[in-house]
């Protein structure tokens, strides 16, 4: 990777402490194999280097293990290789401290950490501007998306910037970390795409 040019990298982090509950409490989530395998094939069809599971929960992490294993070594190799060559994308880390840490050991520069919210932020801007935001800096960036109720205080503060919410046709706001985390990625990248949308 020359060190003069960086093609801005993006990262997920999907964090499961210390988030919120439906009490504003803070709480550590559980690993749900849907998210693993929808955010794992996102990263993959976007060619994101890789998707963090944020938790320091032994018995969690033992989780993560055993379902990629399934997929990456058992037969479930075997009957869906492109699911294999997804959840290969799925790292696991007990912070989003060791993150940012394992990111500036692959790449040399500390990612910038993009805090996701359904509730809008003052401060928020686009994935677009984000993804300048980056270029110009000349550093990758982390999309961290909050499970529960939404990402802590604590994480909040170590976030770089906030960005906007997806808003839809109506008011419900709802949507999935799954659903979330696809349309802010595309809005990432969308611009720089050749594409005709």
């Amino acid at each position: 990777m020359s060190k003069d040019v960086f093609n801005p990298l993006l990262y997920l982090a999907l964090v499961h402490y210390p988030v919120l509950n439906r009490r504003g409490e803070e709480i550590a989530s559980a690993v749900t194999n849907l998210d693993l395998h929808d955010l794992a094939r996102l990263a993959c069809t976007y060619e994101l280097p890789a998707c963090y599971v944020v938790t320091p929960l032994k018995d969690q992490q033992d989780l993560v293990r055993r379902l990629t294993h399934h997929w990456l070594h058992n037969v479930g190799k075997e009957l869906h290789p492109d699911r294999e060559r997804a959840l290969r994308r799925l790292r696991l880390v007990g912070s989003v401290e060791s993150l940012s840490e394992e990111i500036r050991g692959e790449t040399g520069r500390t990612p910038l950490l993009w805090a996701t919210s359904a509730k809008r932020h003052p401060l928020g801007i686009s994935p677009a501007q984000a993804r300048r935001m980056q270029e110009e800096r000349n550093v990758p960036g982390v999309l961290v998306l909050g499970t529960g109720w939404g990402l802590a205080p604590s994480v909040l503060e170590r976030c770089h910037g906030f960005l906007a919410p997806i808003e839809g046709r109506g008011c419900y706001n709802h949507l999935s970390v799954r659903s979330a985390a696809s349309i802010l990625v595309d809005r990432f990248f969308r611009d720089v795409m050749n594409k005709d949308v």
